[in-house]
């Protein structure tokens, strides 16, 4: 059951904070790590000081997250109790006893043309541009939330985006031209204002783009289809997905590749001695 945040946690995490703030991490970043930490402290029943080994375990072991995302909540407990230990607050780290938890394998998961579709008929505006920035432009949420009038730039061949990545990364996404229209005519300032440094969270353009697409997918896995529609597209062109895509390398980028079915089969006719398979019409679609 949660419960209120303490005193002692609030004043913590206060602290916590500011200290991610003085090491430059990005404000979605320490609004992660807050939102993580909450959580445990709700939950937990002692204040972060008194947090044993054993209590931690328990916790852990209560919820049911997918291994990513239990990988990414040790790693926050883990640096925050580590800040911890650093500065005093504590003698005893009580994430040592946290078990490791190996990265799952890559499984891309492109969100079937048809799903997409469906999806996009069922969304208002707003929410079909978001949708459309990440199956069309391979954003991340964070990414699409902080979209600014400013960020459009004109070339030599359309238009591009300024993209606010990870670890305040910078790199230029090329629009389709209907992209950029799209963009260009909304008002100056954000894409999607919200109440959150100006523009919407990236936990609410995720929950937007929730409420239309069925589960198993979500907005991760459009960035998914862009992915693989355009490793497809581009013959297998892995270094330029990855800049676009803002990855650190190619291994990362590969994550996100399906291998097309139509490749696939034509592999197997290959070695049966076939000819491959025609491949259907492609589905035309506003750029």
């Amino acid at each position: 059951m949660a419960l209120p945040l303490s005193a002692s946690w609030t004043e913590a995490l206060d602290d916590y904070a500011l200290n991610l703030r003085g090491a430059s991490r990005t404000p979605a970043t320490i609004r992660a790590r807050r939102e993580q930490l909450q959580h445990l402290a709700r939950r937990i029943g002692v204040g972060p000081w008194e947090v044993t080994s054993d209590a931690l375990l328990r916790f852990v072991g209560t919820q049911e997250w997918m291994p990513e995302t239990r990988r990414n909540r040790y790693a926050c407990f883990r640096e925050f109790w580590r800040w911890a230990k650093r500065t005093g607050r504590i003698a005893k780290n009580p994430t040592k006893a946290l078990p490791n938890v190996k990265a799952s394998a890559p499984n891309p998961d492109p969100v079937p043309e048809h799903v997409y579709a469906d999806s996009m008929r069922k969304a208002d505006e707003r929410t079909m541009l978001i949708m459309r920035l990440a199956h069309d432009a391979g954003l991340r949420r964070g990414e699409i939330a902080q979209i600014h009038s400013d960020d459009l730039r004109p070339d030599l061949l359309g238009w591009s985006l300024l993209v606010h990545g990870k670890g305040r990364k910078l790199r230029i996404v090329p629009l389709t031209p209907r992209l950029a229209l799209d963009l260009r005519a909304l008002p100056e300032g954000f894409a999607f204002p919200g109440a959150i440094d100006g523009h919407l969270s990236p936990r609410r353009v995720y929950e937007l783009v929730d409420e239309v697409i069925p589960r198993p997918w979500s907005l991760h896995n459009l960035r998914h289809s862009f992915a693989t529609n355009a490793h497809e597209a581009s013959n297998g062109d892995v270094l330029t997905l990855r800049e676009i895509m803002g990855h650190a390398s190619a291994d990362t980028t590969g994550r996100y590749v399906r291998l097309s079915d139509a490749r696939s089969r034509s592999v197997v006719y290959a070695a049966a001695g076939l000819a491959a398979p025609e491949r259907p019409p492609a589905r035309l679609r506003a750029v």
